[in-house]
């Protein structure tokens, strides 16, 4: 009795094991060329269970093996697998194939951490940029939501190196090592892509974050969230994405410790660019939805680094202004208590060679954001 068990268990574990091939479909319902951009499917639409997708290795159209991310989003269970697409032209397919063999391990090319050493800190990257964001233990500081850009030269992640080496090595992170820096100022502004409340003509530039969850660790995409007083932000960065994700929600009943308005007119938010001290060069687009800006980047050696860039993208964005400091795109009133817009940071020397490289991605991005990828499945 025990073997005839055994021997049906084993036959239920190699069936398992043994689905048959899956070819998948990506197709590009743009009209320009992705290059570097996650799919995404669903469990579901796969019909594979955790176990058996755990089994099979994901190979593009020239035999090549590639590597997936498996999704939790927050959830108990897997929700979806993604993975990076290249060169798919405009309204092309791409077909890949998962089959039975052992997946290639997930790259950690998207980070996302905490970092209570140095004041709180919430920072991330992908293999484009870095960016961190302000937390409690800076609050003597009057730090603000804005978005404190980092710019680096190389697709593996630098912030955990970059912080051990300026608190533990005396190479401070303003400066370039060879791999990047810090030379960005925030101070109580929207930063690099920041948004706040936009109340009666009026910019409100917000605290502090309060708490953080990281939902998504990464690989090739990373998800947290942050809560302030009067909202949540959850992010989601990916790699090879010029832009980040983002999700505004205004919360009911904050507990706020920073007023804004009890008006109505609360609801309406604007995402923003800080000018420092001059406006450089500004290029943006209000039926787009976009702007982009470019200005000199300087250590704090005094050494010239090329030119650094910042956008924002709103959908459906009412309208595009400068005021307070700021490259503001106005999102509006919030739909639902929730806003979403995009947001994020570049370098000459990486990338994007020259403002209107910057410029022209950014006009892209923002024509493929509400158009993913898609993906289908079938059997061979």
């Amino acid at each position: 009795m025990k073997t005839k068990i055994y021997l049906i268990s084993f036959a239920v574990i190699m069936l398992a094991g043994c689905t048959k091939p899956l070819t998948l479909t990506v197709s590009n319902p743009s009209l320009i060329e992705r290059n570097n951009t996650l799919a995404e499917i669903s469990l579901q639409d796969l019909g594979l269970t955790l176990e058996q997708l755990q089994q099979k290795a994901l190979f593009n159209d020239k035999g090549e093996k590639l590597a997936y991310q498996v999704m939790y989003y927050g959830q108990a269970e897997p929700q979806s697998v993604v993975f990076l697409v290249d060169n798919i032209r405009g309204g092309m397919l791409r077909r890949y194939t998962l089959r039975n063999g052992k997946p290639l391990p997930v790259p950690q090319v998207c980070t996302a951490q905490f970092v209570a050493e140095r004041k709180d800190d919430f920072a991330w990257e992908n293999d484009l940029a870095a960016y961190r964001m302000y937390g409690p233990a800076l609050a003597a500081e009057n730090p603000s939501n804005g978005v404190d850009l980092w710019l680096k030269c190389t697709d593996k992640p630098v912030v955990a190196q970059f912080y051990d080496d300026d608190l533990h090595h005396g190479k401070p992170y303003h400066v370039n090592h060879g791999e990047g820096l810090d030379c960005y100022k925030v101070a109580h502004t929207l930063g690099c892509g920041g948004i706040a409340p936009y109340i009666n003509g009026k910019l409100s530039v917000l605290d502090h974050y309060t708490s953080y969850q990281i939902i998504e660790a990464g690989g090739l995409r990373c998800v947290f969230r942050l809560t302030y007083p009067t909202h949540t932000l959850t992010v989601t960065t990916d790699a090879g994405s010029q832009l980040n994700k983002a999700v505004v929600e205004v919360r009911n009943n904050p507990e706020q410790t920073q007023t804004i308005s009890n008006d109505t007119e609360a609801q309406t938010w604007a995402a923003g660019i800080y000018l420092h001290d001059k406006i450089d060069n500004v290029s943006f687009s209000e039926q787009g939805g976009w702007a982009a800006y470019a200005e000199n980047a300087v250590s704090d050696a005094g050494e010239p680094e090329g030119r650094n860039y910042c956008a924002v993208y709103v959908p459906g964005a009412e309208e595009i202004k400068v005021e307070e400091g700021h490259l503001l795109v106005i999102a509006g009133p919030a739909a639902d208590n929730a806003v979403t817009y995009w947001f994020g940071g570049g370098w000459s020397k990486w990338h994007y060679p020259t403002d209107a490289t910057w410029f022209s991605a950014t006009a892209e991005f923002a024509h493929n954001a509400l158009l993913p990828l898609q993906v289908k499945v079938a059997e061979e």
